[in-house]
């Protein structure tokens, strides 16, 4: 199979190089190679939304055939150039190095969503950014692995507030031909097609190719002529509410990414399902070790040895589990194909404490994978306690799922300006050696006021950015004023600013901190010692008491007894993230314990020095020590959970971090804050690090799972 290529008409020969750098979102980690693509003109840059593919369509020839003669840019051309393709040349996994050979891609990843860059928009949440972020280390560290996913070209939700502040959905197609994405090709030069297993009457899918640096993504679409009308938006939309059609669509992803790898000629030998959306894939591989002789009973130990299943949620409703009967409609002609009647085959779906319920995803994964883990310790021994009745525990096996705590992937996640800072002091290699805790010591060494000065830069940026979104939506859409100023309009560079930022779940507690509305003016409105809280995030198309949620904490952005400093940003996504992160001072996070299995955007806020304050929950448990933010939630539950959580963060306001932050010496600098900020990154740094992560899955799962 071929890529099909990629055509921007106006390209010089001598910038031929542009085209490798666009089609491989290496460039989305390396900000050389986004310098590089601004160079060419910022304007162009600036309405692409940072996306060079488009942008290299759209340019006028006389731009690039200039460029092509500017010496100046072509010296960074030529430099970005030639380390990005020292980079692709593969050098193999020194971890994995005995066990694998250095051109074969072993382990076969599957996420029903990915979070690479706001101009493919296939992801929902810290799910899908946290396999993107895991493709991203995978590629930094050679390690021979593929990816299976879906093209949604209706992307998840595209938010609007409507005058009243209720979510409205807006649909907005991907434009596939603009982005870095590129459709795979057979060998007499069309679009590779291939049929679906199991699936009557036959549906197909098309295959599309992301270059993640080293790593090969590939997704699956069903928007072809070849499936009929009603087939054809399986792959329309993530998270569909259709209880059926998600069904199909797990299948799709699950027998049908299996089918693709096998007719790209890819023998993977590892199969690592990022939650249990993609579990049907277990399935195929016990067909083929049928096919290949193996006893059934053999068959499934063989897939429990190869197989690494990694469950993201404490929270019940977040398992997908589908009635009998319509697993009987699709698999009914299935079962007989791996020797197993009806009974035996629905059991390995059935969860023990809810017989009845249907056919659950997790508690399949979880039957026919050797290998399986939470994302953090505490999430570990609450899927534990939640899935213990699938096995009985002996003296021998205490954990039957293990615990490896999520992290972000460093190179996305530190702003540009704050990796010149560390480049500075920590030495310009020091990204080669993140994940080590002795190189963040060197972090004390970077004098306060160039770090303190560096984040004042990062938050009138932010604010610069929500400034200029309000006045686009107000410009632009016509929007009412009411939504102009509760955008963020109001919002001040000098004033304390918290940041909240999630999806939209009631477990969440966004409006924890507005529980008392009359003790939080007195924070907002402060005449000496203000706060200012900056909201965003979305909520479920079908999450109407999350929806409400939002509607409450808009209608108090409009409260003007809350003095302005209260602000909702609409459409939160990948690039507002990446401001956001940046820019606040302080990052909010309280959900009701357990239900947080890790949690990673305060791992982004710290690591660029913006502490937490957050509830013992999910990695914060690992992570605070005392002197890296502020943690709440530990004491003795009274009866009333959220009313003593957010009695604790009032009083964490008032008494510790209002007074610390307006505590300012006479050169202008906070330096007790900024004690706190540098230990807030000396925390993530190394220990909260995607490669970090990733080695535990290589040395705990993978290099064990390879036969």
């Amino acid at each position: 199979m071929t890529a099909s290529p990629s055509v921007f008409p106006y390209l010089p020969e001598r910038l031929a190089g542009l085209e490798e750098l666009a089609e491989n979102l290496w460039w989305s980690w390396h900000p050389a190679a986004r310098m590089l693509f601004k160079m060419l003109n910022r304007a162009a840059w600036k309405e692409s939304i940072h996306n060079p593919d488009k942008m290299l369509r759209e340019l006028p020839k006389a731009i690039l055939t200039a460029a092509s003669q500017d010496e100046n840019f072509l010296r960074h051309y030529d430099l970005v150039l030639s380390r990005f393709r020292e980079y692709m040349r593969h050098n193999g996994c020194s971890i994995l190095r005995e066990t694998c050979p250095a051109q074969e891609p072993l382990i076969a990843y599957f996420s029903a969503e990915y979070g690479l860059h706001h101009s493919l928009p296939f992801y929902a949440g810290g799910l899908g950014f946290l396999a993107g972020d895991y493709l991203k280390e995978c590629s930094d560290l050679h390690v021979p692995l593929v990816a299976v996913g879906f093209m949604y070209p209706e992307g998840y939700v595209r938010q609007r507030l409507s005058e009243s502040g209720w979510q409205e959905s807006i649909e907005q197609g991907l434009d596939r031909e603009a982005a870095s994405i590129t459709r795979l090709l057979n060998q007499d030069g069309k679009p590779m097609i291939v049929k679906v297993p199991l699936m009557e009457p036959p549906i197909h899918v098309m295959v599309w190719q992301v270059k993640v640096g080293r790593i090969p993504l590939y997704l699956l679409d069903t928007d072809i002529d070849s499936n009929e009308p009603w087939n054809r938006g399986i792959s329309a939309r993530l998270y569909t509410g259709d209880l059926e059609q998600r069904l199909r669509q797990e299948i799709v992803l699950g027998l049908g990414g299996d089918e693709v790898l096998q007719q790209l000629g890819i023998k993977h030998s590892v199969v690592h399902l990022n939650e249990g959306h993609a579990a049907f894939a277990l399935l195929e591989r016990v067909r083929d070790c049928l096919a290949e002789g193996f006893s059934l009973e053999d068959a499934l130990i063989q897939v429990r040895r190869t197989s690494v299943f990694t469950t993201h949620t404490p929270v019940v409703a977040g398992h997908d589990v589908f009635p009998f009967y319509l697993i009987e409609k699709y698999f009914q002609s299935f079962w007989t194909s791996l020797g197993l009647d009806r009974e035996t085959f629905l059991q390995l779906g059935t969860h023990p404490d809810a017989p009845t319920a249907g056919f659950n995803m997790t508690a399949f994964a979880l039957r026919l994978a050797g290998f399986k883990n939470g994302v953090s310790k505490k999430h570990g021994e609450v899927a534990n306690r939640m899935w213990q009745s699938l096995w009985l525990q002996t003296a021998d096996e205490p954990h039957h799922i293990e615990a490896i705590t999520n992290g972000v992937h460093v190179p996305t996640w530190i702003e540009p300006k704050m990796e010149l800072l560390f480049n500075t002091y920590l030495g310009a290699d020091w990204l080669d050696d993140h994940d080590n805790p002795f190189l963040w010591q060197l972090i004390d060494e970077i004098p306060d006021e160039e770090l303190w000065r560096t984040h004042v830069w990062l938050k009138i940026k932010l604010l610069d950015v929500i400034r200029e979104q309000s006045r686009r939506r107000f410009a632009t859409d016509r929007a009412p004023a009411s939504l102009v100023l509760t955008g963020g309009a109001l919002l001040d560079p000098n004033v304390l600013t918290i940041g909240f930022a999630r999806r939209f779940a009631t477990y969440k507690r966004a409006e924890l901190i507005l529980a008392n509305l009359g003790r939080l003016q007195k924070l907002l409105g402060d005449r000496w010692r203000p706060v200012q809280i900056i909201f965003a995030g979305k909520a479920h198309p079908a999450d109407d008491p999350g929806k409400m949620i939002l509607q409450r904490i808009y209608n108090a952005c409009r409260n003007p007894e809350l003095c302005g400093r209260l602000a909702f940003v609409e459409n939160y996504g990948e690039q507002f993230a990446q401001y956001l992160v940046h820019g606040v001072d302080v990052w909010l996070n309280n959900p009701l314990p357990p239900m947080e299995a890790c949690g990673t955007s305060g791992m982004k806020a710290a690591l660029n020095g913006v502490p937490n304050l957050s509830i013992l929950d999910g990695w914060w448990l690992e992570g605070y020590n005392g002197d890296n933010g502020w943690a709440f939630g530990d004491a003795p539950e009274t009866g009333d959970r959220d009313q003593d959580d957010s009695e604790a963060i009032y009083r964490l306001l008032e008494e510790r971090i209002i007074p610390l932050y307006y505590d300012v010496a006479d050169n202008g600098i906070p330096h007790g804050w900024v004690r706190i900020m540098k230990n807030a990154i000396k925390t993530v740094g190394s220990q909260f690090s995607a490669r970090r992560m990733t080695k535990e899955y290589l040395r705990n799962f993978y290099a064990k799972a390879i036969p």
